[in-house]
């Protein structure tokens, strides 16, 4: 396969380092865009001596000029840009009415306006050759807000809109570039050691999370397809499908149980820092602290198929149940119907 120029922003830990790896292993020439210099050099020297061709530009993604910036010379640097991956992200574990309206504003501009903005740039290197991928990294919480999260929840809501309306104006050009969405179940990255906390315990997944590498393959195979969106794991399967037949039975169910659910037995320390504002030093990799849970595999499906398939199946029950009450109330071969 011939090499790829493949920028991905927030790069330097967790999904994004994996993506960056796995597209580097591939032998694609990677772009490497998160805010701390420090751990992007680091990153593109590991990459440049595993072989790979790497280029590194620190930018804050919810800075659009700094964004469009970077893209510019990413591409200067490594070529026409053929693969734009949005994975940056921050997040706050915290109630509503314990989130400040500033802390609301930097989740949703790193987490919603970032990938708008990383679009954006991918665009104007794309358009004029009329070819291209985007990827955004998305998640079930897309589909499915979850309490502690409202902020990131809206963001991943936000991304899908925003996703939608541009496939079509894309349609509408007859363009050859496509965008897709890899929606993601919980997975274990260092966000859960440096997102801001206004909980008594230190955050953790919901459920059982993947491994940032079962993503990062996830996407590269994404990046393969032609699909608008691919779900990966059950968890994200089950959460989609289930918020659109019963949403208020998972209501009830997340009131219930995903506020234990997403903290540890670790009281927060009064030392812990975190990332909303500004980098911090030493997390700076591609795993979190629960590798001993976290899965290796999960299965990676297209969502259209997953959703026409119960459709299906759903039409086939209906029209079962309605042969067999019709079976019922037809009269039994020789017992006369009572007369009126």
């Amino acid at each position: 396969m011939k090499a790829r120029t493949v920028i991905v922003t927030g790069s330097t830990a967790g999904v994004g380092r994996a993506i960056a790896e796995r597209f580097a292993k591939a032998g694609d020439r990677v772009g490497l865009i998160a805010r701390d210099a420090e751990a992007l050099e680091q990153l593109r020297e590991e990459l440049a001596r595993q072989g790979a061709e790497a280029a590194a530009e620190p930018a804050d993604v919810a800075d659009a000029d700094a964004m469009f910036q970077a893209a510019a010379r990413l591409e200067a640097r490594l070529g026409p840009i053929d693969i734009w991956i949005n994975d940056a992200m921050e997040t706050i574990f915290s109630p509503v009415a314990d989130l400040t309206p500033n802390e609301f504003r930097r989740v949703t501009e790193v987490s919603y306006l970032g990938f708008v903005y990383g679009t954006m740039a991918a665009l104007k290197s794309m358009r004029r050759r009329r070819r291209g991928r985007i990827i955004q990294i998305g998640s079930a919480l897309a589909y499915r807000g979850i309490p502690l999260q409202s902020a990131y929840c809206g963001a991943k809501h936000a991304i899908r809109g925003f996703t939608d309306s541009l496939r079509t104006e894309l349609m509408h050009e007859q363009s050859g570039i496509r965008i897709s969405i890899v929606e993601l179940p919980a997975v274990n990255t260092p966000q859960f050691d440096w997102a801001r906390v206004r909980l008594p315990r230190t955050p953790r997944p919901m459920g059982r999370p993947v491994e940032p590498e079962v993503v990062a393959d996830a996407v590269f195979r994404a990046a393969l397809g032609s699909w608008r969106e691919y779900w990966l794991g059950l968890p994200t399967i089950v959460t989609i499908l289930g918020n659109t037949v019963v949403p208020a039975y998972l209501d009830r169910y997340l009131a219930r149980t995903a506020f234990d659910g997403q903290q540890t037995h670790t009281a927060v320390g009064p030392d812990r820092e975190d990332n909303l504002e500004h980098p911090v030093r030493g997390l700076h990799r591609t795993r979190g602290s629960f590798e001993a849970e976290a899965r290796s595999r999960a299965p990676l499906v297209a969502g259209e198929p997953v959703r026409l398939a119960v459709f299906a199946a759903g039409a086939l029950v209906f029209m079962g149940l309605g042969a067999g009450l019709a079976a019922l109330r037809r009269p039994r071969r020789g017992v006369r119907p009572p007369s009126r």
